[in-house]
């Protein structure tokens, strides 16, 4: 990937480099939204994955891999961005999960920024729904391996590995919101 990967037009063709790349962030009491469908996103520089989670949030399950536009034309909102938008509203998202793709030694590279870039401008145009950054190291790799265990090789495997990445930044972050909110109704010290 290179810098121009990163710095690709988005909300209004600006092109201005990323802010500072966010930590990731985790479930807490205080921010959520309660009941509801959760999206999740795995950002990527030729395609995206998407999943979605049932109203309860238990489950996550694949949604769709939407293609990144090769050009987008100055002051146009990217494709990519207004399809994500689109999938958000349809299914009455509560909150969106972007995964912060970070190195084995926790650090955020390139690919954090593009994430990053990415999770900003879907912000303004999702709004007021929250967008959260959320970890995602290995889900990628994972996702690969699970798919090439149950018999899913080669192309194939490209058509769906995004999202089957969203799938896993989605369920990592239900299941860690169902045991904070079982924490939190214990009286647990959170």
């Amino acid at each position: 990937m290179n810098d121009s990967d990163t710095d690709r037009p988005g909300v209004d063709g600006d092109a201005r480099p990323a802010r500072a790349v966010s930590e990731p962030e985790r479930p807490t009491a205080a921010d959520d939204p309660g009941r509801g469908r959760r999206v999740a996103i795995d950002v990527g520089t030729v395609r995206i994955g998407v999943a979605a989670s049932d109203p309860d949030g238990i489950l996550a399950t694949p949604v769709e891999t939407v293609q990144r536009a090769k050009r987008i034309a100055k002051g146009a909102i990217a494709p990519e961005l207004t399809r994500i938008a689109d999938i958000v509203r349809e299914y009455e998202a509560v909150e969106v999960i972007v995964g912060l793709p970070r190195t084995l030694r926790g650090e955020n590279g390139s690919s954090a920024k593009l994430a990053t870039v990415f999770a900003d401008r879907l912000r303004r145009l999702i709004a007021p729904v929250p967008v959260r950054l959320s970890d995602e190291r290995l889900t990628t790799v994972s996702a690969a391996r699970a798919l090439r265990d149950s018999g899913v090789r080669g192309r194939g495997q490209r058509q769906v590995i995004d999202q089957a990445a969203a799938v896993s930044i989605l369920q990592g972050w239900l299941d860690e919101r169902s045991a904070l909110l079982k924490s939190v109704d214990r009286g647990d010290d959170v």
